[in-house]
């Protein structure tokens, strides 16, 4: 059982299936079908690849490995079974015999008052994908701004942390505003700004120092400003107050601090290393021979270094995964079990266009020779689409960048604190079931479903299985003519018993309309009892009654234009092509309104808490 597919998780995955041959049944449980190569994310933010191009699919590169959908939410070490929680909200428990941990990283959070509200992590792929549409949008807003300071606070992005991720991001963001401005310029003839944050001393402080100085000069001579021991003190929707007492007017923070270790490794009560679970060389928990952990949620031995540990990068959790997999195998009597030890390959920054950073096996590069061995050294370590990223390269280079927003992913859906930056919140997700309103089209969850202990858990779906409660009048009715058209013999002739029935159900059609308690359901809410106190803006021809079988909740849907149903909703008239203009049989529910974010079949969407510094913007 392998819980994360990241890089140690992959890698273990792999080389566990390559050795088992079959043997063994493997389990791979992640929140994607899809293993992400995190170095190219931010050429994903910047336009230059597509987001499909750093994505590799699990089931078609590990085809002897079961792949699991669903976050672990809990581990039973004495049970040996993990508990997780499927993308649509339903539970499972999986057992295992060897357990490999390498559920990674999230976010880092620093007590920061604003920045949990204001920032923007860069961790996984819909956070990519909502800095590209932000960055976007306020280039383009600010060119149709008449107010200098709007614009220029538009124009201005920071970028807290210095690091790997964050020094490639202003690099690249600096290139991708910039070209957008050159097509579109803006009206008061201004450049986007970038500001690079970190209270450390110099750019990649824990790379080599031909890096950091290398990567430093080719910022500054973009135009990026960078700005070392200095950090945010506050943010705020307009902005953030640096450490130095400067107010930088600003729409756009990006944090990239640093990583943490997943919360999942410290809820196993065993020891930790600032957060990380202590392991032996071999990979091994003490005390738990059948745990095995690496990656990010380790804390390895360091053989090279005596009595330090290995950091938290791609490169050790990619060596780490094939470790592990040998040793689980040996766990099980094939082979034998060995020590994680490395040797310094180097490494290899890309700071956009044909400049980058690089000292393969210690041997200092800079300029288009750098360029060309960090990009080689991505196509070598990617377990797939190498042609398909060579290609998007080859036309970024001969053809403009397309610089639109998609409008796929919002603030909301993306926030900074999130445990699964992998995964886009979304309307309607189990953790927010209790606050989704009744059903607002069909399949989706009733008011009943959606109350706590409920969702889409085995009770909630056994309950949905479950009558209501009394039926529609107006099915019953149609129900009945269309079970007494059966018994009658076939005929092409309506006759007079078919007219019976018809005239029956019109007249039942006619009480349901005309009745008082009608009314009350029509409205849906204890302060709707009557017309008379309808919403405004409902016309008379829009008092349709409520479908069979989806009694309206105590409020319409969130998310809706006004306070009126959702239109198209169909009325009590006869559906058309019936025999005899009868009513038709299972009518279908009012289709939600256009435009609604929806979630899962079978959910209702829940309210959405905006955050947006600019209503007109749409994100915060």
């Amino acid at each position: 059982m392998i819980v994360g597919a990241g890089f140690a998780g992959y890698r273990t995955a792999k080389e566990l299936s390559r050795k088992a041959r079959g043997k063994a049944d493997i389990t791979l449980l992640n929140p994607t079908d899809y293993f992400l190569y995190l170095p190219l994310l931010p050429q994903v933010a910047a336009g230059i690849l597509e987001p499909r191009r750093v994505t590799v699919s699990l089931s078609d590169t590990l085809p002897r490995v079961r792949l699991v959908l669903g976050e672990a939410d809990g581990i039973d070490l004495d049970g040996r079974t993990v508990h997780y929680t499927d993308p649509e909200g339903g539970r499972g428990t999986l057992g295992y015999d060897r357990l490999v941990l390498a559920a990674g990283s999230v976010n880092k959070l620093l007590p920061i008052p604003g920045v949990a509200e204001h920032a923007h992590g860069f961790r996984g792929l819909p956070e990519a994908l909502y800095l590209r549409d932000h960055v976007t949008r306020q280039v383009e807003l600010a060119a149709a701004a008449d107010d200098p300071e709007t614009c220029a606070a538009r124009c201005t992005f920071v970028v807290v942390g210095a690091g790997y991720t964050g020094t490639e991001v202003a690099a690249q963001g600096q290139l991708f505003t910039d070209a957008q401005v050159r097509r579109h310029p803006l009206r008061q003839g201004m450049r986007p700004r970038w500001i690079l944050l970190d209270v450390a001393e110099r750019v990649l402080p824990e790379l080599d120092p031909h890096l950091s100085r290398t990567a430093d000069r080719t910022l500054r001579e973009r135009g990026v400003e960078v700005r070392m021991g200095t950090s945010v003190k506050e943010a705020t929707p307009e902005g953030v107050l640096l450490t130095d007492g400067e107010f930088v007017a600003t729409r756009s923070l990006v944090w990239c601090v640093g990583v943490r270790p997943d919360p999942l490794a410290e809820s196993l009560g065993l020891p930790m290393e600032r957060g990380r679970l202590l392991v032996d060389p071999n990979l091994q928990v003490p005390g738990r021979p059948e745990v095995f952990a690496c990656g990010d949620a380790a804390a390895v031995p360091d053989l090279e270094n005596p009595g330090q540990y290995t950091p938290m990068t791609a490169q050790h959790a990619w060596r780490q995964g094939r470790t592990a997999a040998l040793n689980v195998a040996a766990s099980l009597g094939a082979g034998v079990r060995r020590p994680y030890e490395h040797r310094d390959l180097g490494f290899v920054v890309d700071l956009g266009g044909a400049k980058a950073a690089a000292n393969p096996l210690g041997i200092p590069l800079s300029g288009l020779a750098a360029g060309a061995v960090t990009r080689g050294y991505h196509l070598a370590a990617m377990p797939g689409n190498r042609v398909r990223v060579a290609a998007d390269w080859l036309l970024d280079a001969v053809l403009p960048r397309q610089a639109v927003q998609l409008g796929l992913v919002r603030s909301w859906s993306v926030p900074l604190d999130t445990a699964s930056p992998e995964v886009a919140r979304v309307p309607g997700r189990p953790q927010e079931q209790h606050k989704a309103d009744a059903r607002s089209g069909p399949g989706a969850a009733t008011e009943r479903e959606t109350a706590p202990g409920h969702g889409t858990t085995e009770r909630g779906a056994a309950a949905r299985r479950e009558p209501d409660g009394p039926g529609d009048p107006l099915e019953e009715a149609a129900e009945a003519a269309e079970a007494e058209r059966a018994d009658a013999p076939e005929s092409t002739d309506v006759g007079s018993a078919g007219e019976a029935v018809i005239a029956e159900a019109k007249a039942r059609e006619t009480a349901e309309r005309e009745s008082p308690e009608r009314e009350s359901v029509r409205w849906g809410s204890p302060e709707w009892q009557s017309p008379e106190e309808e919403p405004p803006g409902l016309a008379p021809q829009d008092r349709s009654p409520a479908p069979a079988g989806n009694p309206p909740g105590p409020e319409p849907a969130r998310n809706q234009p006004g306070p009126e149903p959702a239109r198209n909703q169909p009325g009590p008239e006869p559906a058309r092509n019936q025999p005899g203009g009868e009513p038709a049989k299972n009518q279908p529910a009012a289709e939600p309104a256009s435009n609604q974010p929806g979630g899962e079949p079978g959910q209702a969407p829940g309210p959405v808490k905006r955050t947006d510094a600019d209503p007109a913007e749409g994100d915060s």
